[in-house]
């Protein structure tokens, strides 16, 4: 392009060059900066993946059918005990009942025995009464003596029945220990052996239970 063999031809084409040559190092440097940042772009969008997105591994079927296996045990196991706690439940709640019931039945129970003491005094006095007013011996004082101890002794008894209170009457009975106890044993004459023949003091039950064992005599066979 340049003739050669001048001075000032000479300085020309070097300042020719120099500028050519200045502007092949900016191509390169910007083609070398244009190529970083799309490897640094193309890094971006083509990074590691999220391990949160790789795929999970299923359990196998073995597996489920333990976990399956091991869940309805652990069913039967809680099904068990919730019926074992309303068993509980249900029988505790039977035996308080029926300790507030025999509260109310038998709380009376000591005031019973005590008051049978009573009727027990009354009685004998009532038959001292009728034995003092005899036919043969009239005495009006006794006789209103005997009816009016008669007549409480009755309106006694009726109050015992109104609470459950009740005298035994074991003349011909089987002797049973759980409401007699023997005192004396007398001839089998006319009875049985084995059955109650005298009672000596009598026994109480109130509402079914023997509060007061009747003391009773029962009668055997005679030894010859």
């Amino acid at each position: 392009l340049f003739c050669t063999g001048t001075r000032p031809h000479l300085i020309a084409q070097q300042t020719f060059l120099s500028t050519l040559g200045g502007r092949k190092h900016s191509l390169g440097s910007l083609c070398i900066f244009s190529t970083a940042a799309q490897q640094r772009s193309t890094g971006d969008e083509c990074g590691p993946e999220d391990p949160r997105d790789e795929p999970k591994h299923p359990l196998s079927d073995c597996a489920l059918e333990h976990k399956a296996i091991k869940l309805e045990e652990q069913v039967r196991d809680l099904t068990e005990r919730y019926r074992k706690a309303l068993a509980d439940s249900e029988n505790v709640r039977r035996r308080t009942q029926k300790f507030v019931e025999d509260a109310k039945l038998f709380g009376i129970q000591s005031f019973c025995r005590d008051l049978v003491e009573v009727a027990d005094i009354l009685e004998k006095t009532a038959e001292s009464a009728a034995e003092e007013a005899e036919p043969s011996n009239p005495n009006p004082t006794l006789q209103k003596i005997y009816e009016g101890l008669s007549l409480i002794e009755a309106k006694l008894q009726s109050v015992f029945a109104k609470h459950g209170l009740q005298k035994m009457s074991p003349v011909g009975d089987k002797y049973d220990p759980y409401d007699h106890e023997i005192v004396c044993h007398v001839p089998a004459e006319g009875m049985q052996p084995g059955t109650i023949a005298l009672v000596t003091q009598d026994g109480y039950k109130l509402h079914g239970r023997t509060i007061r064992h009747a003391l009773v005599g029962v009668a055997v066979e005679s030894q010859e």
